[in-house]
């Protein structure tokens, strides 16, 4: 026995390669066969591919396939057929198919069992002649989906005894495992189509959600400039000016919670109803109000949601902002001296919550040089990798210094929380209202 640290050798593995007899094609043909199916991404093309290698492996000389999907015994319909001229695709085409009843096609597929049968006599008055002419042996192989032989396969050929040399077994089984590959690649094409159409309409929302949004208003003493990003095609944060007259302008920043199409629609919503009242309305509580009473009487239309909610009327007289909020972050006001304070002095539940809601109204007044910063959650609850919140005071880092414009702020911050979240896609709709008081 070795002492201790001697080195042992082992002997490599060896095993005794066995190779298919000389002159037996028949693995290189599978291997063939198998590699190009797998490259397929259509089941018509995939099908294609199949017969053509399966019958130089078989000895077949020509095939049909069946389906009784969707039909009541003897009616059946060829779907496939090798001496079509027009290769049909029967899933996009099914009103092409010929639809039958009977003979020895109908007895074979409504039997539900595999058979092979030699020295056949094929009757000229069978409905599926034109089909089976010239065949002397036949192999039916069923398709079964859910228990049922719901489709069939069958092959021929030319010879009596044709066939002989088919294990039906495994010839079965194997029809069977690629007719459920191709069902299954067909769902797979289906549920690609579906899924790009539904991206066409989701593109198509989110551009109408995106015409809903106002351009900039130039508003006298204030510079603006905002961000609005959504987490998915369309989002439910929401952003508008109203004129009010006088130089008098509405500023609203909304979050509709949830995200996505169902959040477009209430956002939707949302600004139709104030579109009206917050034109002829001079008291933002008041408009809360109403919101919040028009909401709760479609609650049906978006069960379990609510709307956050804070809207200013801004006056350029005496730089006034008269506001109320509805449950939404409260917004940020840097004075010159960069010394920060939060409107929050006029805080209530967020709309679509309850009916009688009661909504406070306070104001502030602005000095040039002061900046107010709205945003929605999705900003400050954005998080990198580890799961840190990007947070209040990395928000407020973009206006502790002197800055040039309101653009500037928003560039800034885009840059910061781009970088903070690694380049990672918003979790969160984010939308972000930056306003400097000259």
């Amino acid at each position: 026995m070795p002492g201790p640290g001697a080195q042992t050798t082992s002997e490599p593995s060896v095993g005794e390669l066995h190779l298919p007899p000389e002159g037996d094609d028949r693995l290189a043909l599978v291997v063939d066969m198998v590699r190009e199916i797998s490259l397929q991404t259509d089941p018509q093309a995939m099908i294609s591919v199949f017969r053509k290698r399966a019958y130089k492996l078989h000895g077949v000389d020509h095939s049909v396939s069946l389906s009784r999907r969707d039909l009541s015994p003897p009616y059946y319909r060829i779907t496939r057929c090798t001496r079509w001229k027009d290769n049909i695709n029967p899933w996009d085409e099914p009103h092409k198919l010929p639809l039958l009843q009977g003979g020895l096609l109908g007895e074979l597929l409504y039997a539900d069992q595999a058979r092979i049968m030699r020295d056949v006599q094929i009757s000229p008055t069978d409905p599926a002649y034109e089909h089976l002419q010239g065949a002397r042996s036949l192999l039916s192989l069923p398709l079964f989906d859910g228990g049922v032989a719901l489709n069939m396969v069958v092959r021929m050929s030319s010879d009596p005894a044709g066939l002989d040399d088919v294990k039906l077994p495994e010839v079965l089984l194997e029809a069977n495992l690629f007719g459920r590959a191709t069902s299954h690649l067909l769902l797979a094409q289906r549920l690609h189509r579906a899924y790009a159409e539904l991206d066409r309409e989701m593109k198509r929302v989110a551009e109408i959600q995106r015409a809903l949004l106002p351009s900039l208003p130039k508003i006298a003493k204030l510079d603006i400039a905002v961000s609005y990003r959504t987490a998915a095609r369309a989002g439910g944060d929401y952003y508008d000016f109203f004129d009010l007259g006088d130089g008098r302008w509405g500023i609203l920043i909304a979050d509709v919670s949830g995200h996505g199409t169902p959040a477009a629609v209430v956002m939707a919503m949302l600004r139709t109803m104030l579109h009206g009242p917050c034109s002829q309305q001079s008291n933002p509580a008041a408009v809360l109000g109403y919101a919040n009473a028009q909401l709760c009487d479609r609650r049906d239309c978006f069960s379990g949601g609510f709307v956050t909610a804070f809207y200013g009327i801004y006056d350029p007289r005496d730089r006034s902002l008269h506001y109320s909020s509805a449950g939404h972050n409260p917004p940020l006001w840097i004075d010159r001296r960069r010394e920060v304070r939060e409107l929050d002095e006029a805080q209530a539940i967020p709309l679509a919550v309850e009916t009688q809601s009661h909504f406070n109204e306070a104001c502030v007044r602005l000095s040039p040089g002061d900046t107010l910063l709205l945003y929605t959650d999705g900003i400050t609850e954005a998080a990198n990798p580890g799961g840190e919140m990007y947070g209040r005071q990395r928000l407020l880092s973009c206006v502790r210094e002197d800055v040039p414009n309101a653009q500037h702020i928003i560039d800034c911050v885009k840059g910061k929380l781009a970088r903070f979240s690694d380049g990672a896609a918003p979790r969160d709709d984010q939308t972000l209202l930056a306003i400097q008081v000259k």
